[in-house]
């Protein structure tokens, strides 16, 4: 795929501003991709504090003691929410009363969709797995895979850090206007990689990715587990082996956060390729600015390499 590197235009676009003699805010953000937005915003001025490392689950994740104190240090909290991370909320309650806290997933400026049901995304055709979203809410927290979720985002950390640290409010501005503007720039050059990719049949292995996939035309045929990770039924298992065979599906993706055993258990007896990292966190990138740009180049990129003609 030949599109632009999100690296080389973040660089240009948030090029030295010069870091300011006042102590800025002490930021702690949740998960990588959100730890990379608030990055691009300080940019100049001050470290952001990453509270849930890579090649963990957010779903299912408890506080370690040097993760306890980011919180603790912290003057803002940019989170996704408790649909995202249930347990953060107590965490957040009871280690940073004092801290501003932003739940991207409340937002007004967050489009934000509700989970899809059953294994194929179809509402009603694995009934065992219902109501095993509960305790989670009711709407899909996978928003950062949608572009222009990220970018309105940028705008708001911008807002929320002028209002805590004026003397540094211009360079915020500056820093979210300009990677704004990289990254709608990038969304254009992976949209025409996606187009390339024709008629793409694929299962993941939890239902993350339909931000990325409605913001870009694609459609998954179905996830082995639920958007919350939880561990599939029977018959959800079952309705997907139906599918594999029925609509020769060419790849089926695995995440670095679970054991891949369970992807190639469902479908051994299928002959469907199971090998595909498909990865909505970026784990294996490096923390920073850079990380939320080549997430999205890294979903194409997997995406690519299950059509051959593509790839």
């Amino acid at each position: 795929m030949n599109h632009l590197s999100f690296a080389v235009a973040l660089f240009f676009t948030l090029l030295s501003f010069g870091v300011s003699a006042a102590v800025p805010p002490r930021v702690a953000t949740d998960i990588t991709p959100v730890h990379s937005l608030a990055s691009m915003v300080m940019d100049g001025v001050g470290p952001v504090d990453l509270v849930i490392q890579p090649n963990t689950s957010p779903h299912h994740h408890s506080l370690r003691p040097s993760e306890a104190q980011a919180l603790q240090e912290a003057d803002l909290v940019i989170w996704m929410g408790e649909d995202f991370t249930p347990s953060l909320a107590n965490s957040i309650a009871s280690l940073a009363p004092d801290a501003r806290s932003v739940a991207l997933l409340e937002l007004n400026e967050t489009l934000v969709r509700s989970y899809r049901e059953g294994a194929t995304f179809e509402g009603h055709d694995d009934h065992g797995d219902h109501g095993e979203h509960e305790g989670h809410g009711h709407h899909d927290p996978h928003a950062w895979l949608d572009p222009e979720n990220a970018r309105a985002w940028l705008g708001v950390i911008a807002r929320e850090l002028a209002e805590l640290d004026p003397a540094n409010a211009d360079t915020y501005r500056r820093n979210a206007a300009r990677a704004q503007v990289a990254l709608a720039g990038l969304q254009s050059q992976l949209a025409h990689g996606v187009d390339a990719l024709g008629d793409l049949r694929f299962i993941v292995f939890h239902d993350a990715y339909q931000y990325f996939e409605k913001r870009f035309g694609l459609e998954a045929q179905g996830a082995i587990a639920l958007g919350d990770a939880s561990k599939p039924g029977a018959a959800r298992v079952n309705r997907l082996r139906e599918v594999a065979r029925a609509l020769a599906i060419q790849c089926v993706f695995t995440e670095p956060q679970y054991n891949s055993a369970l992807v190639r258990s469902v479908f051994s007896s299928t002959g469907v390729v199971v090998s595909p990292v498909l990865d909505p966190l970026g784990s294996s990138l490096e923390p920073g600015p850079e990380l939320y740009g080549a997430l999205l180049e890294q979903i194409v990129e997997s995406l690519e390499s299950c059509n051959p003609k593509v790839s």
